[in-house]
């Protein structure tokens, strides 16, 4: 990935994702595009909590849709009362994406890092 405006230099970007090596590839691309990574969370729970516990202030996030067996729209509803920016990944098809999100820019799996840089940059520009 690569940020040579410099976007998202500084900026922290909760990541949740429950696949170790998906996690630590876009955490990896992140840091790489100048972003502090908040996480990697693997669950709901664990994102809320650093949600509830961030004292810094977030300025997007990266969800992947499918967290074993529950979903992250949970955390996706607290960031949006919060007015924080989210991007999903997810391997699912539009239509298998909740109607309540169809608004929220998503990056299917496997994630394309330019892509998805992108697509967080206009959301956190937009947010």
């Amino acid at each position: 990935m690569n940020d040579a405006d410099g976007r998202l230099n500084g900026c922290r970007i909760l990541l949740v994702e429950d696949e170790y090596l998906v996690a630590a590839d876009v955490a990896a691309s992140l840091k790489a595009a100048g972003a502090v990574v908040v996480g990697p969370a693997g669950s709901v729970r664990e994102a809320l909590a650093l949600l509830s516990t961030d004292e810094d202030g977030l300025d997007a996030a990266v969800l992947d849709i499918n967290l074993g067996s529950e979903r992250s729209y949970p955390i996706a509803d607290a960031l949006r009362a919060r007015k924080i920016p989210f991007v999903f990944t997810t391997g699912y098809d539009k239509v298998a994406i909740s109607s309540a999100y169809v608004d929220v820019p998503r990056c299917e799996k496997p994630v394309d890092e330019r892509k998805l840089l992108e697509r967080l940059c206009a959301a956190k520009l937009k947010g």
